[in-house]
């Protein structure tokens, strides 16, 4: 292949070569319409000729322009165009200066700190989220696949062999055994079928490596990987790094789940459950003895059915947060999944800048983001100081049946009472807090 540096590819002016890799080579250019530099790939040209695998390499090529082109999110590397110039077939994609790959810090002697370990997976779950929710399941989630901006950023890359689950998914999608062996899912080892939480297990054997500097499922040949994936626990977190919170470690174990139904439903209940993490770390030397949070929580009618036991499953599977007056808690437009019940002070609610209603110690807010999933359509501001029980749909699952139950029933009479509210307030004429329901 003929070195393409100082020509044009379509509107764009190629500068120089920065980079090879298995799909082609990759220019620096410049989009002299929107003056901005780009990434521009190249197939090499023998291989999409080679007789045998020609057609298969053009597939994968236009694959990621076509799968990728579509998602536009902050963590993922943002595909512009795509085209073919004589013989020459390219895709024009976003520019990342001084990125780096996660493979740098997947040896023991140049590991991220945990908190940057948990920040990344955190932004790469929010991404595969985003693309699973757009159809699109990654495939071939592995460190060499995610990038570190030169600020610290995270993009999730190649969509070569991603698998579209809705719309047009024919030309160019290539079916069968494939991806990197390493990082396969139990269930594309055994040519099972693929779902969104195949690129969770990608993702969590990621994770393991980043914290441990160690693959959990490394042998010698491709049989024994197969075998380790499919039928070996990995050595626990705690085993080979001490210092880790253990709920990292069970967080971990989630995502490593053999089977598929057992594993994180949605990369936002993965990352849901790293944000925890983050509030382990910064509060570890603040947290409220036990026994104080007990009787917080027991004095809330909230909890006035839940037995003793129960209790304390639901203080030990969620977050305690604390926020200053004036902080946000919720915004209007974010996708969350948490349900708020407020041991201490006050908030507002606000409905663009509307304010609608005040809460109060023992109320509850975010119903609708816990059962539905949905973006938020209110914002929550301490109007005190603010203290929060913060659950998750991930971690009531881990609760026992009778907790989960329980729980369950006093969240719809919340949010039945909420409804009811609502309805009084609108046939009162209340016509500003229309959406407020919904909202949270």
């Amino acid at each position: 292949m003929h070195d393409l540096a100082n020509t044009t590819l379509g509107k764009y002016d190629v500068i120089r070569e920065v980079g090879r890799g298995s799909m082609g080579v990759v220019y620096l250019g410049h989009d002299p319409f929107t003056g901005r530099d780009v990434a521009i790939k190249v197939a090499l040209p023998e291989s999409l000729q080679d007789k045998r695998s020609g057609a298969r390499y053009r597939k994968l090529f236009f694959n990621e322009a076509k799968v990728a082109g579509k998602l536009r999110h902050p963590n993922i590397v943002g595909v512009f165009d795509a085209g073919v110039e004589g013989d020459v077939c390219y895709i024009v994609m976003e520019m990342i200066f001084g990125g780096r790959t996660l493979f740098d810090h997947c040896q023991p002697d140049s590991l991220l700190p945990i908190e940057d370990v948990v920040r990344v997976i955190f932004k790469s779950a929010r991404a595969l989220d985003y693309a699973h929710r757009q159809g699109v399941i990654h495939r071939d989630v592995k460190p060499r696949n995610i990038l570190l901006t030169e600020d610290g950023e995270v993009k999730l890359s190649d969509f070569s062999i991603a698998l579209r689950t809705q719309g047009d998914a024919t030309d160019t999608q290539v079916h069968g055994y494939i991806g990197s062996p390493l990082y396969m899912s139990p269930e594309q080892v055994k040519d099972d079928t693929i779902t969104n939480q195949t690129d969770i297990f990608s993702l969590g054997v990621v994770m393991y490596e980043l914290l441990t500097g160690r693959h959990p499922f490394a042998a010698d040949n491709l049989p024994a990987i197969a075998h380790r994936i499919t039928e070996k626990i990995p050595t626990p977190l705690l085993e080979m790094r001490p210092d880790a919170p253990q709920i990292l470690g069970r967080i971990l174990d989630r995502a490593l789940c053999k089977e598929a139904g057992q594993r994180y439903k949605m990369g936002l209940d993965l990352a849901a459950d790293l944000s925890l993490v983050y509030d382990h770390i910064k509060l570890l030397d603040e947290q409220l003895p036990g026994d104080e949070k007990f009787k917080l929580v027991r004095s809330l009618a909230f909890f006035d059915d839940f037995t003793e036991p129960e209790i304390w499953e639901v203080i030990n599977s969620s977050g305690w947060l604390d926020f200053t007056p004036g902080s946000e808690i919720i915004a209007e437009g974010e996708l969350d999944t948490s349900f708020y019940i407020i041991i201490s002070g006050d908030v507002t609610v606000f409905k663009g800048e509307l304010e609608v209603d005040e809460l109060h110690q023992g109320d509850c807010f975010g119903e609708m983001g816990f059962i539905a999933r949905k973006e938020r359509s209110a914002t929550i501001i301490a109007k005190s100081g603010v203290t929060t029980m913060n659950v998750r749909p991930s971690m009531i699952e881990r609760a026992s049946l009778n907790c989960q139950l329980r729980f369950h029933k006093v969240f719809l009479s919340a949010l039945v009472g909420r409804l009811s509210q609502a309805t009084e307030r609108l046939s009162a004429g209340a016509s500003a807090v229309s959406a407020y329901p919904t909202a949270r």
